[in-house]
């Protein structure tokens, strides 16, 4: 797909539901009594994925579009798959499903695409076997198909070295099954959807600073859940209102959850100018819609404990940094080679080959912005974070941009270019 400069993006959006919520929700509503009932859900191919597990377990579920009804079998009512569950391209899927199959009373065998069989999984292999389960990984290299034999699990006190929101996850809810609590610590608190939803289906969970302890339910109880928009996928809005001349966008409905609102920190911090309108609470999130309008941008330093609150965002902001004047640092990220692509290496390869004056670090990278950038061949790798983050850059650049693999954004974002075209045309 190609890209061109051309006009100032103006007028408001409602942008697809948070992909990590809407994960949690059917996978929550599965193992809970009753019917939950879900709006707002994100229709795109990763969270497709986890209803298609469920449904493999016996969990009827109804995906009608615009509403999402989970008829779950309660916390001990999943059924043996007759086949190989299949995640596609979700690390989401493929760490929190492993939670709760590790305390089932049988096997399965989780899989996903070529990225996740690459993406590392003895993050959760070991608390999960530190608990008792019996998790394998089939081709002996710490990655996925996963062979999972479920067993009666022991509550642990886990320090995990990442702040890792899914290997918390997974934890948490392989402590729904363990015979006493089950606590995870982090270096620095990941986002907490999980504990806020668990807490929303009933679960008895407890939080103090960067830890979460959570005690063994006799059952979790259906719940209707209204899912906010993917403050993720608004990034890319965020960035091209700030960086596009005369643009303002209005973003409806966005999750502001403060374990995921760092980007709208470090947009202020460079000089953006981004205010929040008609704050609420929705399901247990902070949801508000956010008003973007062009600034002239200054570059900052990104590290320390906002990592985990903007760790899918840093690629636009890389590629935001190219555009303010200075230079930016960012630190602390190493957690980036390790998601749908090494995206470090994928970001500084792209926005060096549009003319950037980007050096790769050994966890980040360092941007000298102001240089005038010209398109360029992009290469996704399939990533959607990337394959967003450039067709936004290409709307900036001199000359034509070309992204290849740009189809990859159905992971995330369906409607994306469709979306981006009618601002345009505002």
């Amino acid at each position: 797909m190609k890209f061109s400069p051309g006009s100032p993006l103006r007028g408001e959006i409602t942008i697809p539901g948070d992909k990590s919520i809407s994960h949690r929700s059917v996978m929550f509503g599965s193992i809970a009594k009753g019917t939950t009932e879900i709006t707002g859900f994100l229709q795109g191919a990763d969270c497709l994925s986890t209803i298609a597990c469920f449904q493999k377990m016996g969990v009827d579920i109804e995906n009608n579009q615009d509403r999402i009804l989970v008829h779950g079998n309660g916390l001990h009512g999943l059924k043996a798959p007759q086949e190989t569950l299949d995640c596609g391209n979700s690390g989401t899927t493929t760490r929190l499903l492993s939670g709760i199959l590790a305390g089932q009373q049988f096997s399965a065998v989780l899989t996903g695409d070529a990225s996740i069989q690459k993406r590392p999984m003895k993050r959760i292999i070991d608390p999960l076997s530190q608990m008792g389960a019996s998790i394998q990984s089939i081709a002996d290299n710490g990655c996925a198909p996963l062979n999972i034999c479920g067993r009666q699990l022991h509550g642990i006190y886990y320090t995990s070295p990442v702040a890792s929101a899914q290997v918390k996850s997974a934890i948490l809810l392989a402590g729904l099954y363990a015979d006493s609590e089950t606590r995870v610590t982090e270096p620095c608190l990941s986002r907490n959807h999980s504990e806020l939803m668990l807490r929303h289906f009933g679960a008895d969970i407890l939080t103090e600073e960067n830890s979460a302890t959570i005690y063994p339910p006799n059952e979790l109880y259906a719940c209707p859940i209204h899912v906010p928009g993917d403050i993720s996928s608004a990034a890319f809005f965020l960035a091209a209102g700030l960086l596009i001349p005369h643009s303002e966008i209005l973003i409806r409905h966005v999750g502001i959850n403060p374990t995921r609102d760092g980007i709208l920190t470090i947009c202020r911090a460079m000089g953006g100018d981004i205010r929040l309108q008609n704050i609420q609470n929705t399901s247990g999130e902070a949801v508000a819609d956010i008003l973007v309008r062009h600034s002239s941008l200054h570059g900052t330093e990104i590290g320390g404990s906002i990592i985990p609150t903007l760790i899918d965002e840093l690629p636009v902001l890389a590629m935001m940094a190219c555009f303010a004047k200075g230079e930016t640092i960012i630190r602390d990220a190493a957690e980036l080679k390790v998601k749908e692509s090494n995206r470090i290496a994928v970001m500084v390869q792209n926005l060096t080959a549009m003319g950037a004056d980007v050096t790769e670090t050994t966890d980040g990278m360092i941007i000298r912005g102001g240089k005038t950038l010209h398109g360029a061949v992009i290469d996704s790798h399939l990533d959607h974070r990337i394959a967003m983050t450039f067709a936004v850059a290409g709307l900036i650049a001199e000359r034509e941009t070309e992204v290849l693999g740009a189809e990859c954004v159905t992971i995330s974002y369906p409607n994306f270019y469709e979306d981006l075209r009618k601002l345009a045309e505002n």
